[in-house]
Order: structure tokens, then sequence, then C-alpha cells
């Protein structure tokens, strides 16, 4: 299933970071998964949150710049090898990966990544053909 993530262009400035997940806290928004790369002037926050359209919103009110994306999270086995299985299903259906990251979930034994693919439906489909399962958006929300 599709997850909906949020992408947030973050000025590489102390304090930054903290004022952004303050205007979530501020919101009753919780974060389940975040990954964050940065260049010299600026960083890019992926963020999987429990109210994606409520944190879109609260965070352009406080003038921050994010965009709401489609992404899946593939359910992999949490042992060694799980996530260069998903990545030879990608790889034998020439998706591209475009980023990917751990997330947290609520299946025991069983651990999560989050991936953006160059084709997201397509992703879902081989993921699901090659026995892979997505995670449920709940899940991953923490509803």
């Amino acid at each position: 299933m599709i997850i909906k993530q949020l992408s947030v262009f973050v000025e590489n400035k102390k304090g930054r970071l903290q004022a952004i997940t303050q205007v979530l806290a501020d919101n009753d928004i919780d974060i389940s998964a975040l990954s964050l790369a940065d260049t010299s002037d600026f960083g890019v926050l992926r963020l999987i949150v429990n109210k994606p359209e409520e944190a879109k919103t609260a965070l352009m009110e406080a003038g921050v710049i994010v965009k709401i994306t489609d992404v899946v999270a593939v359910v992999m086995e949490d042992a060694p090898g799980g996530v260069a299985a998903v990545l030879k299903v990608f790889l034998d259906n020439e998706l591209d990966v475009e980023y990917m990251y751990a997330c947290v979930g609520k299946t025991t034994g069983k651990a999560l990544m989050v991936v953006r693919t160059s084709d997201i439906a397509e992703a879902e489909k081989v993921l699901g053909a090659s026995g892979f399962a997505l995670a449920n958006p709940a899940d991953i929300y923490r509803i």
C-alpha cells in the first residue's frame, strides 16, 4: 500500500531541525520514521508521520517548504539478506531506487524499509508478486 511521506526542505542552520520537529510536536503529530540528507546549505528531511496532511499544513503555516510524496514500506525479514532480497526484486524488474530508509512498525521479527522508486505502482505489483508484503499505512502511521 502507498504510504504518504513528507519531504521537508531544511535550511542548514542551527536550530532549524528542532524548530520543524517542534511544530510537529505542538500539533500532536507523531514521527514514525525519518531520514535527513544534507548539503552545505540545505537538507531534505523525509518523514513518515501519523497525520501527513495536518503536518503539511502546520509546517506550511510555519513557513516551511514541504510536499507529500508517495512511497512504499516493504515488510522484509529482519535478518542478513533481507534488504538484498528486496533490492533484487527492483533490479530484476528494472525499477530504480531513488532512496530508502528504515522505519518502525508493529510487525515482530520483521523489518520495514521505506522505498521511493521510479514507479511506485509497479513496485507494489512486483513486490507482491515476489511474495513481499507491503506495510499497511495504519501500522506505519501508528494511528
